[in-house]
């Protein structure tokens, strides 16, 4: 379900990419998400875990501290938490735009 909603915002961000930047059919959803600096709908929710993870075990509140500090479940486990999100490997799209990142790095410097 969680990788569906991913899906169909990732299709509305990538059409909304294409008419920002008047581009053209054939021109690659990833190099739009390069050329135009905006990450992914994946890549953006994994850093917004990852932040809101961070900041929650480090909270002065015990509470919290002990709800985010669990051992994932086994990955045959259909009970999904959404600290999980933190170890699913990227989608296909996120993979692209980010080596284009890295080629677009290497070529500057």
């Amino acid at each position: 379900m969680h990788d569906l909603l991913d899906y169909d915002l990732q299709i509305v961000q990538n059409k909304f990419c294409r008419r920002a930047a008047d581009a053209l059919w054939f021109v690659k959803n990833s190099t739009l998400h390069r050329d135009i600096e905006l990450p992914t709908i994946s890549k953006f929710m994994n850093d917004a875990s990852e932040r809101f993870f961070d900041v929650v075990s480090n909270h002065p509140n015990p509470l919290l501290v002990e709800v985010v500090s669990y051992e994932p479940p086994p990955p045959h486990n259909f009970c999904r938490r959404p600290r999980n999100v933190l170890i699913d490997p990227p989608d296909d799209l996120t993979v692209e735009v980010e080596k284009q990142i890295e080629l677009n790095k290497m070529v500057t410097d």
